[in-house]
């Protein structure tokens, strides 16, 4: 029932909002650099995709006592993602919105990456104390919000990113007898699902209806973190940590590569270009639906990896080592890719 009420809540808030985006001007404008789409386009999709999620937990015959800090973080992040839909707000304010809620997670959850495992500098685990597990918590959650809004800028990408890895986790927690974190990563596949069908292209609807906004990107980028850190340290604990970055693999590679393209420029890792993959590939002459088809492929199949590698019980040292080799192996693919010719923009 929950999942029924999920996914159709989202689609009539997806349907019924847009006129009023178009008239409160809560819309994206194309421009000549990174924005090719044709005319306003409404951002409503986190907006819509929140309340869906909400209004499915309301509904749980269950206690939602151990999600509180998502519910609120995620509604924090709603309501700044929104503000700055409707206007650009400053970096320093997203930012300390994003600081905030890492600070949640960690007081009220124990949220902290404390233990990142074997991965080859220690004989055993490496641990982490206070003074290093809070910064790099706060950090990551920092850097996993800014994945998904970096690639979010090609029809359905950044949906179908998330909708790997929410798959990833649901199929862990159910793996891991976490029945109610399962059916919460089920409600949330039901809402990414909903605004798919009107992000992404397919016969018959060729171009997005609506985009998710920067709302819609902290709010998954934030549920994404939560369960990856949830699910890696703590009580909770149902998959290693090297895991996490197999089945979050494409937002994490893009952004790494990218910031350190930018880093090494003498640029912001901020600061917005074109040399996302997708930007990257679609400049290459690939169009938005081969770009979808090789980066979600791609996804899927490291997710696979990833939770071949969890199941099987392959050396953590291995998967870790491995997940470098290919950041690298797309770093400077990337970097070949910048020098083919630049055709005209294919949609």
């Amino acid at each position: 029932m929950s999942l029924v009420i999920a996914f159709s809540i989202t689609v009539i808030l997806l349907h019924e909002l847009k006129p009023l985006a178009l008239r409160i001007n809560l819309v994206d404008h194309p421009d000549d650099d990174r924005k090719h789409h044709e005319g306003k386009i409404p951002l409503i999709g986190g907006l819509a995709m929140f309340c869906g999620f909400m209004l499915a937990l309301l509904f749980l015959d269950q206690s939602l006592s151990g999600l509180r800090s998502l519910i609120a973080g995620a509604a924090i992040l709603m309501i700044v993602g929104v503000l700055d839909d409707f206007q650009d707000l400053p970096p320093g304010t997203r930012f300390l919105a994003q600081m905030l809620v890492a600070l949640m997670i960690i007081v009220q959850d124990g949220a902290v990456l404390h233990n990142l495992g074997t991965i080859g500098w220690t004989s055993g685990d490496l641990e982490l104390g206070l003074f290093f597990g809070w910064p790099l918590t706060i950090l990551a959650v920092i850097m996993a919000i800014n994945a998904i809004n970096m690639v979010d800028g090609v029809d359905g990408l950044a949906g179908g990113l998330t909708l790997i890895t929410l798959s990833s986790l649901a199929f862990i927690s159910w793996m891991g007898g976490l029945e109610q974190l399962f059916i919460v990563l089920l409600l949330l596949i039901a809402t990414v699902l909903a605004f798919l069908r009107f992000n992404l292209r397919y016969p018959g609807q060729p171009k997005a209806k609506v985009f998710m906004g920067d709302a819609g990107s902290m709010f998954l980028g934030f549920i994404v973190v939560w369960f990856l850190i949830i699910f890696s340290q703590g009580e909770h604990h149902s998959m290693t940590p090297v895991t996490a970055l197999w089945i979050f693999a494409l937002p994490l590679l893009d952004t790494g590569t990218t910031s350190i393209r930018r880093i090494l420029k003498g640029h912001s890792p901020f600061e917005a270009d074109r040399e996302h993959l997708h930007h990257l590939l679609l400049d290459a002459g690939f169009t938005v639906t081969q770009v979808i088809v090789i980066l979600v492929g791609s996804a899927i199949c490291l997710a696979l990896i990833g939770l071949i590698g969890l199941y099987f019980l392959v050396a953590e040292t291995v998967m870790f080592w491995t997940f470098m080799a290919i950041f690298m192996l797309v770093f400077f693919f990337c970097r070949h890719l910048k020098t083919q010719a630049v055709p005209p923009f294919k949609s």
